[in-house]
């Protein structure tokens, strides 16, 4: 008998058409046994949207073989997962996930801008730091800045119209009721995560406090500004506060600034990421939606009997 090593996980969005016996070919073309095809439920609330399958092979070589899938996942519009048994078998605690563009389908500065009437502008260096392009703290300061005497209330109105990324509330369920707690750790505004604290169930929060004078924004923050330094800081020093190593922890985000949170995480995830956070990450969700994240958790007894 075969034993597995790895576990192949697809996710077909609606509209795509990629069959589970094309990744299968595909896998074996590679130089990998294929040893079962499996297909995964989804959230009911989902059923119309996509379809997953878990394919367990076993791989000597799995950089041609990530290789292939990727390309696959690219020209088909779907997202292929590959992850070795131990990754998949992991017994994760803490999920942790970057806000803006991962999270809301929007970056709260970029909607803050357009109000105060420099909404070009700022999206620019937006783009330019999340790409990895710019220093993120000197960007930061500069769309601040631009900022200034804009109504505070802005912010609060804002947080009341959050468009949020598809699946949000399926992963949030779903990962709760498996015991892991979750923290939003953002570049972000403070009221916007909170909002989202309240509204999913989210554990802990860390993001960036707006300075406020006479009702107006000053244009700067409270110290320190949540940077990908910080960022991975705190996802160390929250797992060692919760009693657990950074492996049992997940980290998902889109941005330059999450790259490190990711890197020090057991399973860190490129949710509809920039291309090179995508580059630097074995493991994406760019076609589907953050219910995503549930489909790479496993367990040991999935590889029972190869």
């Amino acid at each position: 008998m075969v034993n597995a090593t790895h576990m192949i996980v697809l996710m077909v969005p609606q509209g795509a058409a990629l069959e589970v016996d094309r990744v299968a070919e595909v896998a074996q073309a590679a130089g990998a046994d294929v040893i079962e095809t499996r297909a995964v439920p989804v959230p009911v609330t989902l059923f119309d949207r996509r379809t997953v399958h878990n394919l367990l092979v076993s791989s000597a070589d799995t950089e041609g073989l990530s290789s292939r899938l990727r390309d696959l996942s690219d020209q088909y519009g779907v997202d292929i997962a590959l992850q070795s048994r131990a990754a998949r078998c992991q017994s994760y605690r803490l999920a942790v996930f970057d806000m803006d563009s991962t999270l809301i389908d929007c970056e709260v500065i970029d909607q803050l801008a357009a109000q105060a009437g420099v909404g070009e502008a700022v999206a620019e260096i937006t783009a330019q730091a999340m790409r990895g392009d710019l220093d993120f703290d000197e960007s930061y300061r500069t769309r601040l800045a631009l900022l200034e005497g804009l109504d505070a209330r802005a912010v609060e109105e804002l947080a009341d119209r959050l468009p949020v990324k598809e699946g949000l509330r399926e992963m949030t369920t779903t990962l709760k009721a498996q015991g892991l707690k979750l923290a939003i750790f953002s570049g972000g505004f403070m009221p916007i995560a909170e909002r989202l604290q309240v509204d999913y169930g989210f554990d802990e929060v860390v993001a960036n406090t707006l300075e406020i004078a006479s009702g107006k924004v000053t244009g700067r923050v409270v110290p320190p500004i949540v940077n990908r330094e910080h960022k991975a800081a705190a996802l160390r020093a929250l797992a060692t506060r919760l009693g657990i190593g950074v492996d049992a922890c997940i980290a998902v985000g889109d941005g330059a600034n999450d790259l490190d949170m990711m890197a020090m995480a057991g399973l860190g995830v490129a949710f509809h990421a920039k291309p090179a956070v995508r580059a630097a990450s074995p493991i994406e969700v760019t076609h589907c939606g953050l219910d995503g994240v549930c489909y790479l958790l496993g367990s040991e007894g999935e590889f029972a009997n190869t």
